[in-house]
Parts: C-alpha cells; sequence; structure tokens
C-alpha cells in the first residue's frame, strides 16, 4: 500500500487561500461589518466489489465554497459548488442581499479575534495513497475473496476500497487564513453466514489516515468471515435485568450521545438531559474524558475549529464531573459563555481506561468483570431522547456466562436512561477502537433492561 508525494496540494491550498481572502476584501468593500469563507477541494476513488465482480467505481473531484457576511448583527449565507468566478460573484451578491434583510440576532457575528489560532503544528494528516482503479479493484477482490473462503459463508455484501483527500480553507476579516488538509482511506467487509431464516450477516471495516496504517486485507476478511460466522444460531432472550458490555465500536456511540447532550445547539434549545450539568457529576469518579486535538494522524485532530478558533488539550469530564460543554461562539453567546473551541464538533475525545477498583482490562479481562450478562457488538434503530435521556434500541451480541461467551444474542432490546446508564459505568477496558475521533474501549455497564423479541 505505497503512498504518493503531496503533489500540488499546498499550491491548491494557496490558490483556495488566495480567493477566500479576495471575496473577505470585497465584502467588506460591500458593506459588511464582518465576512468567513470555507472553501475547498475534495477527491476521491470508492470501488466496491461484489462476488468477484465491480459493481461501482467513482471517482470525485468535489469543490465548495461557502461564504457568511454580517451586516452588524444580521447574517447572510451563501454557497457553491462552482469557483468561476462568476459563480463566486453570484454567491457574494446572495449572501449580502440575504444579511441586508435578516433580523438582527444578538448573537450573531465571528468568534472573538483574540481566540484565533495562531499556532499549527504538523499533524501528520497528509497521506495520498498511490491507488488507481485496477489496483482499488484488485485490493477489493483480494478482500472478498479471504473472507468468502471460510467454510459457512455462503454470501457476499461486497468489499469496498475507498481513498478521499481533502482540501480546506477558512478564513475570516479577523486577518484569519487557516489551511487544512487530510487524508482518509477505507476497507470494507460485509458477508452473508447460513441459509433461509438461520441466515445472518456482519462485516468488518478499517479506517486510517494513512493507507500503510491499514489492516492487512486478508485478515480483513478473515475478521468480517470469523464475525459472521460467528453469528449462526443467535437466539432472543427472555426479558432480564443484567450487565451489559458494550463492544468498542458500539461503546463510542454511548460517548457520542453525551457529547450530544452537552453540546451548545441542544443546550440552548433546552433539548438536553444534561442541561445545567456542568460541575456536577455524571461518571463514576475514577472516570476521565479528555479532549485531545493534537494527536498525530487522529481523525479528529486540528489546530482550529471551525471558527478559527485555537483548540487546546483539555477536560471534558473529570474525576467523574462535567468540567465543561462543548460549544461554538453562537452557542456560548446565546448561554452566557464563551467559546470551548468546538465550532464543528470535538476533537478526538479520548475515554481513559479504568476502573472503580483501578486496575485497566483488556478485552478478555472486561468479560470477566461482565461474569454473566449481555455482550453488545452492534445496536440498531434511533431510540435515543436527549432531552429526557431514554435509551432504547435493538441489540445483537453474545450472552456470557462466568466471562465466557456461550451463544450468539439477536433480536433483543437494550433499554434504560443515559443519566443513569453514564453514572452505572462499571469499566472502560484498554481495547480502544481507533477507527473514530471518540477514542474508548469496550464500557461496562452496571445493568440495563433487556428484552426479547
Amino acid at each position: 500500500m505505497a503512498e504518493t508525494a503531496p503533489d500540488a496540494s499546498l499550491a491548491d491550498l494557496d490558490r483556495l487561500a488566495e480567493l477566500a481572502e479576495d471575496v473577505i476584501r470585497r465584502a467588506r468593500a460591500a458593506g459588511a461589518s464582518q465576512a468567513e469563507v470555507a472553501a475547498s477541494i475534495d477527491t476521491g476513488l470508492s470501488v466496491n466489489v461484489r462476488l468477484g465482480e465491480v459493481e461501482t467505481v467513482e471517482h470525485t473531484r468535489d469543490r465548495g465554497f461557502g461564504l457568511t457576511v454580517y451586516f452588524g448583527r444580521r447574517k447572510g449565507s451563501a454557497s457553491t459548488a462552482d469557483l468561476d468566478p462568476r459563480s463566486i460573484d453570484a454567491t457574494l451578491a446572495q449572501a449580502c442581499a440575504i444579511a441586508r434583510y435578516t433580523e438582527e440576532d444578538p448573537a450573531a457575528g465571528l468568534a472573538d479575534p483574540e481566540r484565533m489560532a495562531r499556532h499549527f503544528p504538523d499533524l501528520d494528516l497528509w497521506h495520498p495513497w498511490a491507488l488507481d482503479t485496477a489496483q482499488a479493484i484488485a485490493l477489493g477482490q483480494r478482500i472478498e475473496a479471504a473472507g468468502r473462503a471460510h467454510a459457512g459463508i455462503t454470501q457476499s455484501d461486497g468489499a469496498s476500497v475507498q481513498s478521499q483527500a481533502s482540501l480546506s480553507v477558512y478564513a475570516n476579516s479577523h486577518g484569519f487564513v487557516g489551511r487544512e488538509r487530510g487524508t482518509s482511506h477505507s476497507l470494507a467487509l460485509t458477508l452473508i453466514a447460513g441459509e433461509g431464516e438461520q441466515m445472518q450477516r456482519d462485516y468488518w471495516y478499517d479506517h486510517r489516515r494513512a493507507a500503510a496504517d491499514l489492516m492487512d486485507p486478508v485478515a480483513l476478511g478473515d475478521r468480517a468471515a470469523e464475525r459472521t460466522l460467528a453469528r449462526l444460531g443467535a437466539r432472543s432472550l427472555s426479558t432480564r435485568s443484567c450487565p451489559v458490555l458494550f463492544a468498542p465500536e458500539v461503546a463510542r456511540g454511548l460517548i457520542g450521545h453525551l457529547v450530544g447532550a452537552v453540546s451548545g445547539g441542544a443546550l440552548y434549545r433546552r433539548a438536553s438531559f444534561l442541561l445545567g450539568a456542568a460541575g456536577q457529576s455524571i461518571m463514576p469518579g475514577w472516570l476521565n474524558l479528555y479532549e485531545r486535538p493534537f494527536l498525530r494522524r487522529g481523525h479528529g485532530s486540528a489546530a482550529f475549529d471551525a471558527e478559527g478558533v485555537a483548540t487546546s488539550d483539555s477536560a471534558l469530564v473529570e474525576a467523574g464531573v462535567l468540567v465543561r460543554y462543548v460549544l461554538g461562539s453562537y452557542a456560548a453567546r446565546k448561554l452566557g459563555l464563551v467559546t470551548t473551541g468546538n465550532a464543528g464538533g470535538i476533537h478526538n475525545l479520548v475515554v481513559a481506561p479504568g476502573a472503580a477498583d483501578g486496575e485497566a482490562s483488556d478485552f478478555s479481562a472486561m468479560l470477566q468483570r461482565l461474569g454473566s450478562g449481555l455482550l453488545v457488538t452492534e445496536v440498531m434503530g434511533q431510540g435515543v431522547n436527549l432531552v429526557t435521556g431514554d435509551y432504547s434500541r435493538g441489540a445483537a451480541g453474545f450472552w456470557v456466562e462466568a466471562g465466557r461467551i456461550v451463544a450468539p444474542v439477536a433480536e433483543v432490546t437494550i433499554a434504560g436512561n443515559l443519566r443513569e446508564m453514564l453514572a452505572g459505568i462499571q469499566a472502560v477496558g484498554t481495547d480502544v477502537d481507533p477507527r473514530s475521533s471518540i477514542l474508548t474501549g469496550s464500557i461496562l455497564l452496571e445493568r440495563m433492561t433487556v428484552a426479547g423479541a
């Protein structure tokens, strides 16, 4: 999986920056008191292979240009997918026209100038992949063949190979110009085992900044097959209350609900079960969550947020206490607070492994901690209410007895309340899933309601 040299990306970033600065000058000349521009160029290759044959090949080269202007506290935004000068002219005219006739919003405006980023470390995010269409097809076929070679695999839903590169510039009338470039590569395979009503489907994938870090394609195919075959004979369970262990790829969704509940939009709309919870204990006292925006090759790494505000290493939850919210400047003003550098979202949230007894555990030890209960490897449906914290989702996984997996489980519903679930975390494993900007191991919950079909 060789990688290419950086090619023309730096020159393209310079051109985007020059365009952004020019449009900001023109917006100010048109009467805008403030202006900001986000411009991007995204390129990519995506190949899907099924049963050894090519299903789809997609090459992309997308351009984006968005302008927001402020006439005092009146805001206007317009965008185009075309960087042609005539399209840019029309976008500028539209944004200014909108701003002149909208209602004033006291919270509108750029982030404060003193918060702009001034240091731009190399976060090692740029790793273009020398992958042509024929090579991508062959790689997809190799992944699928490895998975289909396992006895008991009866069908394939296909393998995918994707490679993307993104160049982006954010600039505003404070004089800030921020350049970012990053790559993203992924491999995936979905397989089917069994026949008729006994069929089971599962998958595996990998997602990295650098192709050199991707899982070996044959090993990925093997992993997808092993997961699929392990689900054969899955059964439901009688309704019960029991401990639940979320596998890492599911556990990050649980942490994602926490982030959503402490994010600005939910808070100023009063649509969060954690409204007013800053400074309160919401998780066990041994548990810590830290934002780490400068992780090399991190999926959420960035020196500045979507408003140019400098990011920083900081705690979100410390010793179980929610120490702050996740805010951009607009939400912060609505709440009478200050931005936390999170316009556009969180930047690598690390859930520190640990437990009430102080012992960090790998996955095998987490199963021992579970004892007898449900290991959840997949959740389905949208049954999460961030206003009340009520949680109810379809789930699949495995029943565990005495720390040992004994049977696959399907067609159950797991239910609880997020406030109680977060407070009832018993342990976080060291088996961290690196494929996301939320970095957590498996999470053991004290108790949930498990209902059979």
